[in-house]
């Protein structure tokens, strides 16, 4: 008998997302790839990770002063940092992305954020991912903002690589959601034959419900039959980097051109590390080391489509500039972003960095995290002012970046 919970599980399809499975006996179509397709792929690292331990400005005293046990090291010294232009180095644990640093792929803006002074988790992430920081009362995200004003619109053109809709794409755009790790592979409990056709007769009509559930019915049934058999999840357990690494092919096979999907969204967690951070080594660098690979295999998997694909690195707000009493961070304000792209003018640390000084808290903020995307959607998606309006309400960008 069927529980209540499962039902409402299932009657997820009824609302404007659709869940998804790797592992489908469906039918792996032939599908024209589409190269004029832009793709944008937005990764949030849920905790707010301490930028200031990726992107070390190894030439300030004031970060090792601050530091005394999980500073990393300079350049000449063991384990130290991998120089990117003098100033900044690079986490010795992010050696996979120094190859597409040297071929101007990869950029970093660095004293980034949201103006918004919260240091509470859950409000600096809504404000971020609904766009509007400091308004709590925006409903809709601002990436499903982003899918309505893009042109030919499917239930698979925006992904949600996760079970649980964020709010960063929750509105009123159909999008579908594709789990990763642990048993993504297996199809939900109510996926059954004579259930799905109960929903269908129930759902069949031109009214909205009705629409909405037959849209998430589509966008399952075209995923599934475009992502080949073989892509099966392999997480098993593993901590939320490592299941985004070892998925990296799969996922750099929904941006390839040969499905609808032009925009795609994972969040990472485990990024709050106010005990036994680590420098070098310890817990934020293996995590470091499984995003590192993640993106190397995605930037490998997707191939020629790498330069049509933006991929958008980010977190709610950067750590303080000094260590606590347990050999971590606290939440702080200012942070980095990371910017891949075959099309982007990458092998820069962008920003204006306002320097570090002794006694000092926390990084402050110089660019605003919305006027990196704003960036990125106008060179990267060409969407003109009147749709970057619609995404971002009531917000003039203060400067565009040369990205």
């Amino acid at each position: 008998m069927l529980k209540r919970r499962q039902i409402l599980q299932y009657a997820g399809l009824l609302s404007t997302t659709t869940l998804l499975t790797w592992g489908f006996n469906g039918k792996r179509q032939n599908v024209t790839a589409n190269p004029s397709q832009k793709n944008l792929m937005v990764i949030f690292l849920r905790g707010g990770i301490d930028g200031l331990n990726v992107v070390v400005p190894y030439q300030e005293a004031a970060y090792y002063n601050a530091r005394p046990t999980i500073a990393i090291p300079t350049p000449n010294q063991e384990n130290g940092v991998l120089n990117l232009d003098g100033h900044f180095g690079l986490h010795p644990a992010l050696s996979d992305l120094m190859p597409l640093w040297k071929q101007g792929s990869l950029a970093f803006i660095h004293a980034c954020g949201s103006p918004d002074p919260t240091r509470s988790h859950f409000d600096a992430q809504d404000y971020m991912e609904n766009g509007t920081p400091g308004i709590k009362k925006t409903d809709d995200g601002w990436m499903n903002r982003l899918l309505g004003s893009l042109p030919a619109q499917v239930p698979t053109k925006a992904v949600n690589l996760g079970s649980t809709t964020p709010k960063i794409l929750k509105g009123r755009a159909a999008i579908a959601s594709l789990p990763l790790g642990n048993k993504a592979d297996q199809a939900l409990k109510l996926e059954r034959l004579p259930i799905q056709q109960s929903f269908d007769l129930l759902y069949a009509g031109n009214d909205p419900l009705s629409i909405a559930y037959q849209q998430g019915r589509q966008a399952r049934e075209v995923l599934l039959q475009e992502l080949s058999q073989e892509m099966v999840a392999a997480s098993q357990g593993a901590p939320a980097t490592g299941v985004f690494a070892k998925n990296a092919p799969k996922i750099a096979q929904l941006l390839q051109g040969k499905t609808d999907t032009q925009l795609a969204f994972l969040d990472l967690g485990g990024w709050d590390t106010h005990v036994n951070q680590g420098g070098s080594q310890g817990s934020l660098a293996r995590k470091l080391k499984d995003l590192g690979a993640g993106l190397a295999a995605l930037v490998n998997g997707l191939g020629s489509a790498y330069s049509d694909t933006v991929i958008v690195v980010m977190s709610e707000f950067g750590r303080t500039l000094g260590e606590n009493g347990n050999q971590g961070t606290d939440h702080g304000h200012g942070n980095v972003m990371w910017v891949l792209g075959g099309g982007i003018r990458g092998g820069k640390v962008y920003g204006d960095w306002p320097g570090l000084e002794d006694e000092q808290r926390e990084l402050d903020i110089t660019t605003d995290f919305r006027d990196v995307l704003i960036t990125l959607l106008q060179n990267h998606l060409q969407l003109g002012d009147n749709q970057l309006a619609q995404i971002f309400p009531q917000y003039n960008p203060k400067s565009i970046l040369q990205i």
